[in-house]
């Protein structure tokens, strides 16, 4: 007899619903972790969250067309999808649902209807990719309506990612909880990312400076240092250290706005090419009441 836990690969929406439904019917909470694939282990531990608050995961691998630029590595972007299986397998993970673009996209990508998230995807990464956070919030509402999960686990890494997921999730009423989980690292500081792959042995070495400029930023702030001269600072070390600069900004944690003068719940952000990789971090902090 099979066993009923064993993971399924799907690669259509139809099926994936009358399995979800099946799920439903047994009373089963179902848990959805959305990716592009090429996973590593701050994956995994997306999938482990999910498995500890649901009975039932389904975790997609879809690399998404809507969130990539023009001159962007859509074509390079990493798939190793038979790989990702067996990890998700040996994570316990219930179904690995794994859609063509035509699925996701039937009319084409120019002839799709599109979800955009005012503001939030206007600053940072979005103002630097126009488009990028309406890809993202596109497929990520479709793959709740496809899915109906009770919860959906992302990380932190993408910390203006996730706050645009939340932001969308509420305006939209979806029933969904979004869970945020926090950033796995190396042991030298270096957020895991399909993209780290990109550096080679020297940039992987100078990477971490990346991480360790954040805490930088945060303890100067949180010391009473004016937050332009923090970020001035920081973004002029990274450049000394052969890294291309986006941005480093500090930000107030709930909705990314800039910080005012009575904002204690700070998060500042940067992202910055270092060769062929484009690296974005984050550290939230707090100030002192």
């Amino acid at each position: 007899m099979s066993d009923p836990t064993a993971m399924q690969t799907i690669r259509e929406i139809t099926p994936l619903r009358a399995q979800v439904g099946a799920w439903r019917r047994e009373g089963l909470r179902v848990g959805l972790v959305p990716t592009m694939g090429n996973l590593h282990a701050g994956h995994l531990a997306l999938v482990r969250e999910a498995l500890a608050r649901t009975d039932r995961v389904v975790t997609s691998v879809f690399v998404n067309p809507l969130q990539f630029g023009a001159n962007e590595d859509f074509g390079a972007y990493p798939r190793t999808l038979e790989r990702d299986a067996e990890l998700l397998r040996g994570a316990g993970n219930h179904c690995l649902f794994a859609p063509g673009e035509h699925e996701i996209y039937p009319n084409g990508r120019d002839g799709h209807t599109q979800v955009e998230v005012p503001i939030l995807s206007d600053v940072l990464c979005g103002a630097s990719r126009p488009g990028h956070f309406r890809g993202v919030a596109t497929v990520v509402s479709k793959l709740f309506n496809i899915v109906q999960p009770d919860v959906a686990v992302f990380g932190e890494k993408d910390y203006q990612q996730l706050q645009v997921i939340r932001r969308m999730t509420a305006d939209l009423d979806m029933p969904i909880d979004i869970v945020g989980l926090p950033t796995v690292r190396e042991i030298d500081g270096l957020a895991l990312s399909s993209r780290n792959g990109y550096l080679d042995a020297e940039e992987r070495v100078k990477a971490p400076l990346l991480y360790a400029t954040l805490q930088r930023v945060a303890d100067a702030v949180a010391a009473g240092e004016a937050v332009s001269d923090a970020e001035w600072d920081a973004a002029r070390a990274l450049s000394a250290a052969g890294f291309q600069p986006d941005y480093v900004s500090v930000r107030r944690r709930v909705d990314l706005a800039h910080a005012g003068g009575g904002d204690r719940a700070l998060v500042v952000l940067a992202a910055a090419v270092l060769g062929k990789a484009r690296l974005i971090d984050n550290l939230a902090f707090d100030l002192p009441a």
